[in-house]
């Protein structure tokens, strides 16, 4: 069923840039962004990491460079998966160069890290023969000394203008084709300086609440902190940053897109949190579902509730819903309609096909629109 949220966001008007294939900013979907954390040396390893992340629905996947050895793998890498690679650069600039010859989309690097205007000039050439764009990555707990002395500790105006610094370099060049992200693990100074940020020019954003924390917590702390952003129409690319697996922060973060109605993916599930009232387990039920689901990417949503209390008002609103009912029969509504009820222990996989037929239903709908929309 479609879904009109009361409240539509307005984005914030950006400049557009590519990052590989993937436009970032301007009318583009906001992306979805995670970090490997393999040896990027270790080129199978790393490879393994990312085409699980595309799985999840990744667009953009960020690998550090370090050494010469990761510059060296880079190219396989490119070569091996489906998603534009940026390459994480931290103040040398050969690496940055070997980065863009060996197929990167993107370089992240701060511009006034690495050297002499020299060096600088020979990085945005290797950029430009190469078609990457760059981004400027700037850090709280990373700032340069001339602004902590000038501000005494990180704060927004401090991130703000060590941002805008980076920037002017890269445009005194005449090379536009960068976008700003400055994270903090704070959650207010992040989005402090990111609304300061955005304020002032019209770079497109990569956001992100840095160093947020565990599976649990740093999702929690992202969800406020890029919730608030996004829900302003701050952001154009975002990263949830955690200390769990990269294809968990592309789940947390396209959840919140789809908590705003920013974009759509997959099944959403819509469920109770349980109690004395139910006629089955929702809570295992929905985890099940979670794990069984997470192949589909059509946008499809399912509400699980446990009784009739709130089950069939849930089920006006879903594609698909269940509601728990007596002697171990559910009722199954489709389309907010009572359709069947079903025997709660074959309950899951009935679901997993009625979500299956479903998307099929969706794509074959959707194919003839495509074909002529070519």
């Amino acid at each position: 069923m479609n879904y009109r949220p009361y409240q539509q966001i307005t984005r914030r008007r950006s400049r557009q840039i590519m990052v590989g294939r993937v436009p970032v900013g301007g009318d583009a979907p906001i992306s979805v962004q995670t970090m490997t954390n393999t040896l990027t040396h270790d080129a199978a390893a790393t490879i393994a990491q990312i085409r699980r992340a595309e799985l999840a629905g990744v667009d953009i996947v960020r690998v550090s460079c370090p050494d010469r050895e990761s510059t060296a793998a880079l190219a396989e890498i490119v070569r091996e998966v489906n998603v534009p690679i940026v390459a994480d650069i931290h103040f040398h600039y050969r690496r940055a160069i070997e980065a863009a010859e060996a197929g990167a989309a993107c370089l992240r690097i701060n511009p006034g890290n690495i050297g002499s205007a020299e060096r600088v000039r020979e990085v945005i050439k290797a950029a430009r023969d190469h078609g990457c764009s760059m981004r400027i990555g700037v850090n709280a707990g990373s700032l340069e000394k001339h602004l902590l002395e000038k501000y005494g500790e990180p704060n927004p105006d401090a991130l703000v203008e060590s941002a805008l610094e980076h920037a002017k370099i890269l445009q005194d060049h005449d090379f536009h084709e960068f976008k700003i992200s400055v994270k903090a693990s704070d959650v207010f100074l992040a989005v402090a300086a990111y609304q300061q940020l955005a304020e002032v020019c019209d770079h497109p954003l990569h956001i992100g609440i840095t160093e947020a924390g565990g599976k649990r917590t740093g999702t929690v702390k992202s969800a406020i902190g890029l919730g608030a952003l996004l829900w302003a129409g701050i952001g154009d690319t975002v990263r949830v940053s955690l200390s769990a697996e990269p294809e968990e922060e592309v789940h947390v973060g396209w959840e919140l897109l789809k908590s705003l109605g920013l974009r759509h993916r997959g099944v959403k599930i819509i469920s109770c949190p349980s109690c004395a009232r139910q006629g089955y387990d929702v809570i295992k039920t929905v985890a099940a579902l979670e794990e069984r689901l997470a192949h589909i990417d059509t946008p499809i949503t399912l509400s699980i509730i446990g009784c009739v209390v709130n089950g069939p008002g849930e089920a006006l609103m879903t594609d698909i819903g269940v509601t728990g009912g007596g002697g171990g029969r559910h009722m199954v509504y489709a389309a907010g309609k009572t359709d069947h009820t079903i025997d709660g222990g074959n309950m899951i996989e009935h679901i997993v096909e009625l979500v299956e037929a479903k998307a099929a239903q969706i794509k074959a709908s959707a194919a003839p629109v495509a074909a002529a929309a070519e």
